[in-house]
């Protein structure tokens, strides 16, 4: 027993002693620490600067933001109600720490550590502050030891007033407003000083997060926050709740600003260009916009100015059918000009890359890739006439051409493409298997849930425009490296580069199939080719008359939705069409608006583009065939139509005898060079 007292007592010193050097060197090192921050000397308060955005020409963009008025005022020009919310919701203690809330951080470290991530903040406004002027947004421990530091340093060479003071003229308010005073200008168009309590409370809710608290962007969040504020507030004492109750009721008159934002360059685009350089830069949507960035675009003005043009002059402005467009490099994936909708000061919801809707027709091409891979070729026959397919499971799928038109006979996978027949489509993709085409269609970069079953080969998924588009530009181009971006570069406001798409593949390293990329995109160009015309006429009939060069292209319709998707070898184009709110399309009208919008637009874009032709790999020959036997074509053939096959696909007869010579076919085609097809064909 006594040896145990003796054992016990001895760790018990060698506990003490541990712990007593282990609080010596932390007080040494606190005295270090602070001691180093005297001899640095007292940070500069200077502003942050503010981020740029440049066109693809080099040529600075032209923002609707407030962000270059920004306007210090003193502590005393700004109302106590500003000041109180913004401590009662941010920091309610700051007049009574030292630049460190240990209460709070207690709090945040155990939800930390229950999630296993940073997933809750204990930031002061000295913290805030000295991250706004000094650090970067990314939630990492290194950033948050540095923050700290800098938040010693201004608590020691700076009181609490000149603190909080350059707080609230340095926090972001959303919008390009920094400070009170901006944004008091921006939201309310009048002077900080003459700000109300409930408009004032409902400003100092917008810095946690713009985009999700800012009336502008969101209102029911925004008011819901300055519900709490208030509720704050008043436990704190800083309102009675009959001042809590009047500024909860107010009604807030928010300053227009619809004319400026009118004078915007590609406003969709531009607020693409930021949620894409938060997801490069790994920072939130604020910390871009108050970062002090220059980021190069690939914002064509020419092409956006004529998409807008278009926008105006196709739509009825008495109808409610909204749209989404966007142009896109065919060989880089960089976007040249991006609409979300019709209106942006009436909604900055992007219907081109946050919407999803169901894709119709438009997925065919893939369809047909996926074919061509597996042995099919342009000129491979399937029936079209009403079917019923009876599935693996028992079950059985009857699908219907549109307006239930048939050919009632055989017909070629470059005409089906064309006329858009669905059972050609159906019983393609149940005989290559549906897994084959949710396969290909995850290759080009569309990573949906895409259910395997038959009527995916008409475009059942839900897609965004934008990654459609980005799909056809893969497809079009043959090459994996085309992959949609706003962004080619990105640097620091010294100049350090922290982002360049030359240095880094902007999208994954995928596998396409020259030869079977290229036969379905000169597929496509037959969409506007009458020679095609079967039981319908071709889908691009409408617009063909419109159009001064070769164009490819392939339009989706649903109950709901309207697309066109096209291309040239210098630009891909899609284009949606349809109602928020889902409701069905009866007017024959808005069938139209999708296809004409891209033929306008596109025929603008190419004015002074010269004439290209698309060009096929090795491997391929062009050979005219009969559109309606799938046969060579000859003399007493009544049309004929270009198509490029493998040698093994040649046909080996021509439409008016059914026993060619066919030694004498394969002469012909040995004497007659690949290129003068191409070449008749631009003839």
């Amino acid at each position: 027993m006594l040896l145990f007292i003796r054992l016990s007592w001895k760790w018990v010193r060698r506990g003490f002693k541990a712990f007593f050097t282990l609080g010596l060197l932390g007080i040494i090192g606190v005295l270090g620490l602070m001691a180093y921050a005297i001899v640095l000397g007292p940070p500069s308060l200077s502003t942050p600067h503010n981020t740029t955005y440049y066109l693809a020409d080099g040529e600075v963009m032209e923002g609707y933001d407030v962000g270059a008025s920004r306007k210090w005022i003193s502590l005393e020009e700004i109302p106590e109600e500003v000041i109180d919310a913004t401590l009662a919701i941010e920091d309610h203690r700051f007049y009574n720490h030292y630049g460190f809330d240990f209460k709070r951080i207690a709090s945040a470290a155990l939800t930390d550590l229950k999630t296993m991530e940073m997933a809750e903040g204990a930031s002061t406004i000295t913290q805030q502050f000295a991250r706004n002027l000094y650090l970067s947004h990314e939630k990492t421990w290194t950033r948050k030891l540095k923050e700290a530091f800098y938040a010693i340093r201004l608590e020691i060479f700076y009181d609490k007033d000149e603190i909080l003071e350059g707080y609230l003229n340095t926090i972001y308010y959303g919008h390009g407003a920094y400070g009170v005073e901006s944004a008091s200008q921006y939201f309310f168009n009048k002077k900080a000083g003459d700000l109300s309590l409930a408009e004032a409370t409902m400003l100092a809710g917008v810095p946690k997060g713009p985009t999700y608290y800012s009336p502008l962007a969101d209102e029911e969040n925004a008011e819901l926050r300055q519900e709490r504020i208030l509720n704050r507030m008043n436990d704190l004492e800083f309102i009675t709740s009959s001042e809590k109750n009047e500024a909860v009721t107010a009604s807030l008159d928010y300053y227009d600003h619809s004319a400026e934002e009118a004078k915007a360059v590609g406003p969709y685009f531009q607020d693409e260009v930021v949620r894409e350089a938060a997801r490069l830069l790994d920072v939130e949507v604020e910390a871009v916009e108050s970062g002090g960035f220059h980021i190069y675009t690939t914002l064509n003005p020419v092409h956006q100015k004529e998409l807008e043009a278009a926008l105006d002059e196709e739509f009825d402005s008495a109808s409610e059918i909204e749209t989404a467009a966007v142009v896109m490099d065919s060989e880089s994936g960089a976007v040249t000009a991006m609409a979300g909708g019709r209106d942006y000061s009436g909604s900055s919801f992007n219907r081109a890359t946050q919407a999803k809707r169901m894709v119709g027709s438009t997925i065919k091409p893939f369809l047909y890739y996926a074919a061509l891979k597996e042995g099919y070729s342009p000129l491979t026959m399937q029936e079209s006439k009403p079917t019923s397919f009876e599935l693996e499971n028992g079950e059985v799928y009857s699908p219907s051409n549109y307006n239930n038109y048939y050919a009632d006979d055989e017909i070629t996978m470059a005409q089906a493409l064309a006329l858009s027949d669905n059972i050609y489509a159906v019983q393609t993709n149940l005989e290559i298997g549906p897994k084959k085409m949710a396969e290909t269609l995850r290759d080009f970069g569309i990573k949906e849930d895409l259910p395997a079953v038959p009527s995916l080969a008409l475009g059942t998924p839900s897609i965004s425009l934008y990654d459609m588009v980005n799909g056809y530009s893969k497809l079009t181009s043959g090459s994996p490296e085309a992959e949609k971006h706003t962004i080619t570069k990105i640097t620091d406001h010294r100049e350090n580069v922290l982002y360049e798409v030359d240095e880094e593949t902007p999208g994954e390293k995928l596998k396409i199939d020259q030869q079977a990329a290229f036969s379905v995109t000169h597929m496509m160009t037959g969409i506007f080719d009458s020679s095609l015309n079967g039981y319908t006429s071709v889908t691009g009939s409408s617009i063909a008359d419109q159009l001064s060069r070769t164009y490819g292209g392939k339009s989706g319709t649903t109950d709901s939705d309207s697309w066109m998707i096209g291309f040239s070898p210098d630009y891909v184009m899609g284009v949606w069409s349809g109602y928020d709110d889902n409701r069905s399309m009866t007017q024959p009208r808005d069938q139209q608006y999708s296809k004409e919008l891209w033929a306008n637009t596109m025929e603008k874009i190419h004015d002074d583009v010269p004439a290209s032709a698309f060009k096929p790999p090795r491997g391929l020959r062009g050979v005219y065939i009969n559109p309606e036997s799938g046969k060579l074509s000859g003399p007493a053939c009544p049309e004929e139509r270009l198509v490029y096959v493998k040698k093994k696909d040649v046909p080996r007869e021509t439409c008016e005898e059914e026993d060619s010579d066919i030694e004498k076919i394969e002469e012909e085609l040995e004497n007659d060079p690949w290129y003068k097809s191409i070449v008749d064909w631009f003839q």
